[in-house]
């Protein structure tokens, strides 16, 4: 969808419908909405007065005018409490309204006023970034491949600003929130795409294109080089495949900055690529298999953050990996009770092949130490457990710094992107101890969580590291987060974006 800034009057401007909001209590409207409000003869007080409308937050009421008016349609939405509003409220807002502009079929282009840019506080750059994310990621639609394409809603949109003076940093939140806007897109279509169109070579593929565009350095690592690097226990899953493995690099540096003339030590972001996971010999029940074509999720976030990041040139040096296989079972494929030497020189006991992301993840956290790495974040749909602990409501945070930890978590609250600090007490440890190899992939019921990152922490060396566990996070099964439709959310990529910008 064409999202656009301009300096005008929204009582005045042409489109099929207008966009304007109100907090929760106000009785009294001024600004844009009380503008509306006067040409509409007092349309929208009435709604107050008759409480019909509140401005609670995810709320809406819709208004059809009379003939002369620029629109035939007003939209209000509610912004709640001003007390408590702040910018993830503004995404919220925004698209709130996109889902119910989505839903009139006579709506291809809108005008919108910034939400929270005069009484909420926000400064206009920041609003309008809100609003162009919130906006774009309600309106998103996953890849089709049915005959009827399915209504995708509103084509073109304006916010519409009546003091010039602030429309180049509207212009520039525009710009912004487009970058992020792309970046989700692109993680959602990943983990919406089957799992017979997106594999490890397509899924390389398509980043290796995406570079291009954007202006990322990519290399892709095929089995043979693994091999040579010793990375036994990540091609272990991979072995019951046809498809090989695939581990995407993508580098971001600053402008003007050479692999000659760098000595920042880069953030590394590192994603769980499963792009098909059966469970291998220990497989899954048959119901519910087809949503692990989203076990590649933290793939598909790190790849949509390293996109955003281009696109905003960020100033820092970032290496986003992408550590992508199928586990499948056949004659070739891994066993409980195989025991793997990785590329640390480190062995692993397999106790169940269902338990193959932190395998992966074993050797590529291994691999990433020769960058001398700032520190070093890997998202991975690993365990059924952190849903069932958080809920769908945040991802699981395992770190070993503090202060990456408070970074993260600082990240999190700027997006929007929730996540929880869980412990990492050494006594789990014991719970991943082997007889014969170093460490179990696998340890009890009761210990699966914390078991699972410090069995990945046990991998890492050198550098400053934390777990994101997102497997209740990447998957919305109930269309209840309004900043996404039902399927995939893309989590993290926003999360990685604000963690690259501050840390």
């Amino acid at each position: 969808m064409e999202l656009q800034a301009i300096q005008g009057d929204i009582t005045k401007t042409d489109a099929d419908c207008l966009v304007v909001n109100l907090f929760a209590g106000v009785t009294t409207l001024g600004g844009a909405t009380g503008a509306v409000d006067a040409a509409l003869d007092g349309a929208i007080s009435f709604l107050i007065r008759t409480q019909d409308f509140t401005g609670e937050a995810g709320t809406t009421a819709l208004l059809y005018t009379k003939n002369g008016f620029a629109a035939p349609r007003v939209l209000l939405v509610g912004l709640g409490k001003q007390e408590k509003f702040d910018l993830h409220a503004a995404r919220k807002a925004a698209s709130v309204a996109a889902k119910a502009l989505r839903r009139l079929k006579g709506v291809n282009r809108f005008a919108t006023i910034l939400h929270g840019a005069g009484a909420g506080g926000l400064e206009a750059q920041a609003a309008a970034q809100a609003l162009a994310e919130g906006t774009l990621l309600a309106l998103y639609q996953s890849p089709q491949y049915r005959r009827e394409e399915k209504r995708r809603g509103p084509s073109a949109g304006v916010i519409v600003e009546f003091d010039g003076e602030r429309l180049p940093q509207i212009e520039a939140g525009v710009a912004a929130g487009q970058a992020l806007a792309l970046g989700v897109k692109a993680a959602r279509d990943y983990v919406s795409e089957p799992p017979n169109l997106l594999f490890p070579a397509e899924f390389a593929r398509r980043a290796e294109a995406m570079a291009a565009e954007v202006g990322l350095q990519c290399t892709v690592l095929g089995e043979k080089k693994m091999r040579e690097l010793g990375m036994n226990i990540l091609l272990a899953v991979s072995k019951g495949s046809k498809r090989a493995a695939k581990l995407i690099i993508l580098e971001h540096r600053p402008a003007g900055q050479t692999q000659e003339t760098s000595e920042e030590a880069p953030l590394v972001l590192v994603g769980k690529g499963v792009t098909f996971d059966t469970g291998g010999i220990s497989i899954k029940p048959a119901e519910n298999m087809w949503r692990m074509k989203s076990d590649m999720g933290g793939a598909a976030a790190v790849v949509g953050a390293m996109e955003t990041i281009a696109r905003l040139k960020l100033p820092r040096r970032v290496i986003g990996l992408a550590v992508c296989v199928e586990n499948m079972p056949d004659g070739k494929a891994f066993r409980p009770g195989d025991i793997w030497t990785g590329i640390t020189g480190k062995s692993a006991e397999i106790i169940s092949t269902d338990a193959e992301g932190r395998l992966i993840l074993a050797d590529a956290l291994g691999y990433v130490a020769q960058y001398n790495p700032k520190a070093v974040v890997d998202l991975a749909t690993l365990t059924g457990a952190i849903g069932v602990a958080l809920g769908s409501q945040a991802a699981g945070l395992f770190a070993n710094d503090d202060a990456l930890q408070e970074a993260l978590l600082a990240a999190a609250k700027a997006s929007g992107e929730r996540l929880w600090p869980m412990p990492m007490y050494d006594e789990y440890k014991d719970e991943i101890k082997s007889d014969m190899a170093e460490v179990k992939n696998s340890a009890a019921r009761t210990s699966g969580v914390a078991a699972s990152a410090k069995f990945i922490e046990h991998f890492t060396e050198g550098y400053p590291w934390a777990h994101l566990d997102i497997a209740s996070m990447v998957w919305d099964q109930s269309d209840g987060n309004p900043l996404s439709p039902k399927g995939a959310t893309g989590y993290g990529v926003r999360l990685l974006v604000e963690l690259t910008k501050a840390y």
